[in-house]
């Protein structure tokens, strides 16, 4: 019997972000948006205002806060009962969302930064620990392993270990391998094909590979030609035990899951 899913629908408020960047700057414009992608079938709308695409560049914590919080708050009017998530890894930035009306974090700096995890612990939200090599200005030169299985499961569960210290609840943990943050393309391939190891942490999943650099690479396909390889991901991964799939196609991406879970259970 598979699991149920849940599908996380990507809006960007940003204008540099890889796949959508400056669609959805304005708040209006991300906010419809939003309801699209809940009528598409989203299950939660991940809210950002830092690009961490590579080489991608730092912004204050201020201008992430007047980016993201009025499409918080505006979404949240609109609809109650929609899990929001903020998209962040500065703490001042997850404080004020969730006091705007988001309740899940991802974080894709695994609450690493400082006053993380005590706002994460204080708030008590689900949260999302995401593994990445390196900064996203220089992720990608040249990133190395070991092995890459075992580097990212005992990063994540130290992680997991530190969360924990910090009075974070173990059902609200969630963990995500970064698929693309400081890794080649047998990297990414290594842990896509190895996720029943990553589950054996015990921890719903968490797989952003929408659209990603990884599908453009072996399909020899630009950004918006991408839609088919990141569906045979996301079933690959579902089929492995994979929890939640973060992406920007939502209906395509619910249709897919729906039927292969139908054919499954």
């Amino acid at each position: 019997m598979t699991g149920n899913f849940k599908v996380m629908g990507v809006i960007n408020v940003t204008p540099d972000s890889f796949s959508d960047g400056g669609l959805f700057f304005q708040t209006d414009n991300a906010v419809k948006q939003a309801h699209n992608l809940i009528k598409q079938g989203a299950d939660i709308i991940d809210i950002g205002g830092e690009s961490t695409r590579p080489g991608a560049k730092e912004v204050s914590a201020d201008e992430e806060i007047s980016r993201v919080i009025p499409v918080i708050e505006k979404l949240r009017q609109t609809n109650k009962s929609i899990t929001i998530s903020i998209d962040t890894s500065k703490a001042e930035v997850m404080a004020e969302a969730i006091k705007a009306g988001a309740d899940f974090i991802n974080d894709v700096n695994a609450l690493l930064s400082p006053g993380t995890l005590e706002v994460a612990a204080e708030y008590d939200v689900p949260v999302c620990l995401m593994h990445k090599q390196g900064m996203p200005q220089t992720m990608q030169h040249n990133p190395h392993y070991q092995d890459v299985v075992a580097e990212v499961m005992s990063f994540l569960d130290a992680r997991i270990e530190a969360c924990q210290k910090a009075g974070i609840c173990s059902k609200n943990i969630i963990i995500d391998p970064g698929i693309g943050f400081g890794k080649t393309l047998e990297h990414n391939l290594a842990l896509l094909k190895n996720i029943k190891q990553l589950k054996s942490l015990g921890y719903p999943l968490l797989i952003g590979v929408s659209r990603k650099t990884m599908i453009g690479q072996i399909l020899d396909a630009e950004v918006d030609e991408r839609i088919y390889g990141s569906l045979a991901i996301a079933q690959f991964a579902y089929m492995h035990g994979a929890d939640i799939f973060r992406v920007h196609d939502v209906k395509a991406t619910v249709d897919v899951l729906t039927m292969t879970k139908a054919l499954m259970d």
